[in-house]
């Protein structure tokens, strides 16, 4: 009952069988008398298997999430309805999908409800409706290593929001590698061939209503390995040192006139920097003449083969500017990029620390750095903490717990295992607090208590 409002009738209902789950909730509120208007939400969530009945064909994955509410001023009015975490982009999603010996496929439907504010409105995301992905994927074939990728797109949004025409897309990527690997060294060449064509809705800013890319890259990952026995602290280890170079070459092709559906730019951390593709996504190829050098060292247990430390730093070098660039984004004329820093030390089960820094050469100052601690001693006793900062754009701590209260007076419970708890009549505490350096004030706080 709210005073105000009126009656907000609400329900859920939770399933769960051996190959399938789900949960139906909703909401109605008639007349609701500060908007004079009907209000409701609802969502669903199902996972589950289709038996087709067919045996060359077998099961079919089902997949559903849709989230829908009455009006735009949803998420301001019943905030903790729990309609969605992301309360004013709700998602409409129903996917099948289908696997087979070396042949996967699917097929999608993606839609949104945008909840738009006149004072505050928002970019919305496309709808793909429907889209048609396969793979095909074989690790060894007389050994070389196939896959080939296909997808087929429609996406819809706001045209006067986004400013670009609404287009069906269709994509496919085709790529061969021969590994060579042993204990001591690997390579890796690999080929690639991107293509894609796009039928817009309406003309593009030079008339043209459709519009094709297609793309070469060729890359090769190589690797030594070099190890030894060693001894730290009294502990038996093995310690490697292990250089790797990866060299990428993929020509310019101009893609500026193309729309950008789902693409951005990558992360620069540990796994993209060893990638051909600087961008996330199918609607940018970047150009590509660049090598990318790194060396790993690491200290692993000598009877399990846990790794205790690893410490790695990686650059890129740059050949040539790269000139494809996301709309509004300018070309890439830097010869050497940012260093890269890597830490992670496990010396012993109950402590972690890892770390990671991006350093601009240029400047002498880092632009990205991580620094974190995690001690968990046992079952349902974690504190972790962790400092990020971002130069000129942020810089915060980050602060976590799980704990038995009961602790505080003595009282250490039972160790019944992970999941089973320690024993009944305990108290936990949970929290999570994060505050900005910058803003002088907690940006998120989360305490909970369970009994």
């Amino acid at each position: 009952v709210m005073s105000k409002r009126g009656v907000d009738l609400g329900g859920e209902y939770r399933y769960l069988e051996r190959n399938y789950a789900g949960q139906l909730r909703a909401n109605f509120m008639p007349g609701d008398r500060l908007r004079s208007a009907n209000r409701w939400s609802y969502g669903l969530q199902h996972t589950g298997p289709i038996d087709t009945g067919l045996p060359g064909i077998g099961n079919l994955g089902l997949s559903v999430n849709l989230n829908r509410v009455s009006d735009d001023n949803y998420w301001r009015d019943f905030a903790r309805s729990g309609t969605s975490l992301t309360q004013r982009l709700l998602a409409n999603d129903l996917k099948l999908s289908w696997a087979q010996g070396n042949y996967s496929a699917s097929l999608r439907s993606l839609k949104w409800q945008t909840l738009q504010d006149v004072t505050s409105p928002i970019l919305p995301p496309y709808d793909r409706s429907p889209q048609l992905a396969g793979r095909y994927l074989n690790p060894n074939v007389a050994g070389f290593e196939m896959q080939a990728d296909l997808d087929t797109t429609r996406f819809r949004s706001d045209r006067v929001l986004t400013g670009q025409p609404n287009a069906r897309r269709s994509y496919g990527q085709a790529q061969i590698s021969y590994p060579w690997r042993t204990p001591g060294w690997f390579v890796v060449p690999k080929v690639q061939v991107n293509s894609t064509r796009y039928q817009f809705e309406t003309p593009l800013t030079n008339g043209a209503l459709s519009a094709s890319r297609s793309l070469p890259t060729f890359s090769v990952d190589s690797g030594l390995v070099f190890e030894r026995d060693t001894k730290w602290f009294g502990k038996d280890l093995t310690q490697t040192l292990e250089p790797r170079a990866f060299y990428t070459r993929t020509p310019f092709r101009d893609q500026s006139l193309l729309p950008n559906y789902d693409s951005g730019v990558n992360s620069f951390n540990f796994a993209t920097v060893f990638t051909e593709n600087a961008f996330v996504g199918n609607d940018r190829i970047s150009d590509a003449n660049l090598l990318t050098l790194g060396v790993t060292s690491r200290l692993l247990n000598l009877d399990t083969g846990a790794e205790a430390v690893r410490v790695g730093v990686a650059q890129r070098l740059r050949f040539a500017d790269q000139k494809v660039t996301l709309p509004g984004g300018l070309p890439v004329t830097d010869r050497i990029s940012d260093l890269l820093f890597g830490t992670s030390i496990n010396w012993v089960p109950e402590w972690s620390f890892d770390s990671t820094v991006q350093y601009n050469p240029k400047i002498g100052k880092s632009e990205r750095s991580t620094f974190g601690a995690r001690y968990s001693p046992s079952n349902y006793r974690v504190v972790s903490a962790s400092v990020r900062r971002q130069r000129n754009v942020s810089s915060s701590l980050d602060v976590g717990w799980q704990w038995p209260i009961n602790d505080l007076w003595g009282d250490k419970g039972k160790d019944l295992g992970a999941g089973n708890g320690q024993g009944g009549g305990r108290y936990y505490g949970v929290g999570r607090i994060n505050y900005s350096f910058q803003d002088k004030k907690l940006v998120d706080a989360v305490v909970g208590l369970e009994y």
